[in-house]
C-alpha cells in the first residue's frame, strides 16, 4: 500500500483521537493542574499524557487492524513516542509561551478574548506534532 495513503488514514485517525483524548478523556483536574510546578503538575501531566495516548493507541489499533494497514512496530513506536514527548512538553505551557514570544506573538499569548491565544497556539502546535507522528507511523 502506498505510504501516502497510509499517512492520510493515520492522520484521519489522529485528529479525532486528539479531540477525544484532549477534550473528553482528560479530566478537569488534569487540565487545570498539569502545568503547575513540582510533583503535582508532573503527576497530572503524566496521567493526562498516559490516558491521551491510550486513547490514541486504541483508535490506531482498531483502524490498523480493520483496514489491514501496513504499519510497522517501529513506526507506531516512533510516532507515539514523538507524540507523547511533544504533547508533554507543550502541555507544560512554558514552551507554547516561549514559541509565541519568539515568533512575535507575545500579546496573542496573553489574549483571553475573543479567543484564548495560548489554547489556540497549544492546539495548533499539537496538530503540527501529530503531522510528524503520522509521517513517522506511515514511513518507518
Amino acid at each position: 500500500m502506498n505510504p501516502a495513503l497510509v499517512f492520510a488514514v493515520i492522520t484521519a485517525v489522529l485528529i479525532p483521537a486528539h479531540q477525544l483524548a484532549d477534550h473528553i478523556v482528560q479530566t478537569d483536574a488534569d487540565a487545570s493542574h498539569k502545568a503547575e510546578p513540582g510533583w503535582t503538575g508532573w503527576r497530572h501531566l503524566l496521567i493526562h499524557v498516559t490516558t491521551y495516548h491510550l486513547t490514541v493507541a486504541a483508535m490506531l489499533a482498531v483502524t490498523v487492524a480493520l483496514l489491514n494497514l501496513p504499519v510497522s512496530a517501529l513506526g507506531l513506536t516512533a510516532g507515539l513516542a514523538f507524540s507523547a514527548i511533544t504533547h508533554a512538553l507543550l502541555d507544560r505551557r512554558w514552551t507554547v509561551r516561549l514559541i509565541l514570544h519568539a515568533t512575535g506573538s507575545a500579546a496573542f499569548a496573553d489574549r483571553q478574548t475573543p479567543v484564548c491565544g495560548m489554547y489556540l497556539a497549544d492546539q495548533s502546535l499539537h496538530y503540527a506534532c501529530l503531522w510528524v507522528s503520522a509521517l513517522l507511523i506511515a514511513c518507518l
